[in-house]
């Protein structure tokens, strides 16, 4: 009986050492022991000195490179700074800060952060951060984050200067988790209008929508205009949520495809708190991944209108695998797929640089001036699934309404003066010297919006601050772009004296884009006929 027992615990370790064995094999094929076999080498008997780690990130990097444009190698160290945003917080001391004459100037501590319970204000200057001296040392921006970045719960002494205190003030402040939002702004349009703009999908995006809705409900909104320009994705399952909020019944919103990967469905639930809301979506060339999966589940569905320019193309689904030193590969597992059925992946099969440089060749071959630039084949044609409309997969979600790039303010000297990051050093310094008279004129941002305006001393003042930093100024070109310079500027210090949702309220005057949206969405009729409600 005993040796009948250890006869079958025999069979079983041998056959489950060749199933490990079979596993093994597939992973350590002959193509991976030359690999190794080759570092190998290199280390041993190569003729200089030869970095065996770097070789091997690069040997990763180009191998990957080679089999889509996504898929990619991140190092140990940039594995938590991908991370963070994404996640929705960071830990650290809780500021926004900007630097100013080799000056770190607090612009604002975050609300119920470790900064401002400690009693950090606007305007006050770190001279030191863990009795380091960190003025006139030429820190840069990671300098900064880096020192006052660490471990929820751990202490970091900083010592500042503030305006009116005779002393300098000492403060130890407990680093906590900080959020990292991503909403930039959520406010009224008009009447009836509400504007939400999202810079990411992160996994505080459905909370932080919901609260902006709640809020605009409050003033009346019964139509969202939804601004996802510059939105370059992130989760997948942020924009299923968000757009699950637009569907009164059960709706497929995006699928998934791979070689290895069985068919997945993500619907809609079907009790949508927008349900009824008329929408508009805004793209534009940096619109990607999770935005076009949102985009194009509104118009696959006929549920609302896109505005804007082409999106940029990625129908890709990377999952992340850790390498043992802590680094990860980011590998292509998969291909999404809009409910009509549209991969709107752009072409890749001539290699990672002419897939960048098609990309990049939007802006030089008139695609971004005009629809009729950009073409697409009769076999990337499809119909969206109520009224039958004509889109496209292959490269984007193409708009149902075309809005040329604004090129009307643009010149040299404009773009100098953001190059040389003039703007926003002139706004750092006439904020910190006009702060008090500021807050005391302007009780609220809606007087500011109407009143506040630069005085030609204040023009000439930003002109010579240009010539300083080595920008030329240039009459013609001033006159060109002085409305948008003024605008942005204006822009800048309602971000200083309010939030982010300020500076957007103001610069968006002057968004075709937007006045587009908002005639569309203001007309039923021309709404329901740009979605084929006839």
């Amino acid at each position: 009986m005993i040796k009948r027992n250890f006869t079958i615990r025999a069979v079983l370790v041998l056959t489950l050492f060749i199933v490990k064995l079979s596993a093994f094999s597939q992973v350590f094929n002959e193509g991976t022991f030359k690999i190794g076999r080759t570092l190998s080498l290199i280390d041993a008997y190569y003729v200089d000195t030869a970095n065996i780690d770097i070789l091997t990130e690069k040997a990763i990097t180009e191998v990957l490179k080679s089999l889509d444009p996504h898929s990619t190698y991140i190092s140990a160290k940039d594995v938590k700074d991908m991370n963070e945003p994404l996640n929705g917080n960071f830990e650290g001391i809780g500021i926004h800060f900007n630097l100013l004459r080799d000056s770190i100037i607090i612009i604002e501590p975050v609300a119920g952060g470790p900064s401002e319970k400690v009693g950090l204000r606007t305007g006050d200057r770190i001279l030191t951060i863990a009795k380091e001296k960190v003025t006139g040392i030429n820190l840069s921006t990671n300098g900064v984050r880096t020192r006052l970045m660490g471990p929820k719960g751990t202490k970091v002494d900083i010592t500042v200067f503030r305006k009116g205190e005779k002393d300098i003030l000492d403060f130890t402040i407990i680093r906590d988790k900080i959020p990292i939002y991503s909403l930039d702004a959520s406010y009224m349009l008009d009447k009836e209008t509400g504007y939400i703009k999202l810079n990411k999908f992160a996994a505080t995006t459905e909370k932080e929508f919901s609260d902006a809705v709640a809020l605009l409900r409050k003033n009346n909104m019964q139509n969202l205009v939804l601004d996802l320009r510059g939105n370059g994705g992130g989760y997948m399952l942020a924009a299923t949520a968000l757009a699950d909020k637009f569907f009164n019944d059960q709706k497929l919103l995006v699928y998934l495809l791979g070689r290895k990967n069985p068919r997945q469905d993500y619907k809609s639930a079907g009790s949508g708190s927008l349900a009824d809301a008329r929408v508009v979506v805004l793209t534009d060339e940096q619109s990607a991944s999770a935005s076009e999966i949102f985009a194009g589940a509104i118009q696959d569905w006929d549920r609302g209108v896109v505005i804007g320019r082409r999106s940029f193309g990625k129908g890709l689904v990377q999952n992340g695998f850790y390498l043992t030193d802590g680094s990860m590969i980011r590998l292509t597992i998969a291909r999404y797929y809009t409910p009509s059925g549209r991969s709107i992946q752009s072409s890749y099969k001539e290699g990672y640089e002419k897939y960048m440089e098609n990309f990049f060749k939007r802006y030089s071959d008139g695609e971004l001036m005009s629809a009729d630039s950009t073409h697409f084949p009769d076999s990337l044609k499809y119909k969206t699934l109520v009224n039958k409309r004509v889109v496209y997969g292959g490269g984007g979600i193409m708009p149902d309404v075309f809005v040329s790039a604004d090129t009307s303010y643009n010149s040299q000297y404009f773009n100098r003066l953001y190059a040389k990051n003039v703007l926003n050093t002139f706004v750092l310094d006439y904020y910190d010297k006009n702060r008090g008279l500021l807050n005391s004129r302007y009780k609220s941002f809606d007087e500011f919006k109407k009143k506040f305006q630069f005085s030609p001393v204040e023009i000439q003042a930003l002109i010579a601050k240009g010539e300083t930093e080595g920008v030329k100024y240039n009459e013609e070109q001033f006159n060109v772009s002085k409305e948008e310079i003024l605008l942005v500027l204006k822009g800048l210090i309602a971000t200083n004296l309010y939030q982010t949702s300020e500076y957007f309220q103001i610069i968006n005057e002057n968004d075709k884009v937007i006045e587009k949206a908002l005639s569309v969405i203001s007309d039923k009729k021309s709404y329901n006929k740009l979605i084929g409600n006839q």
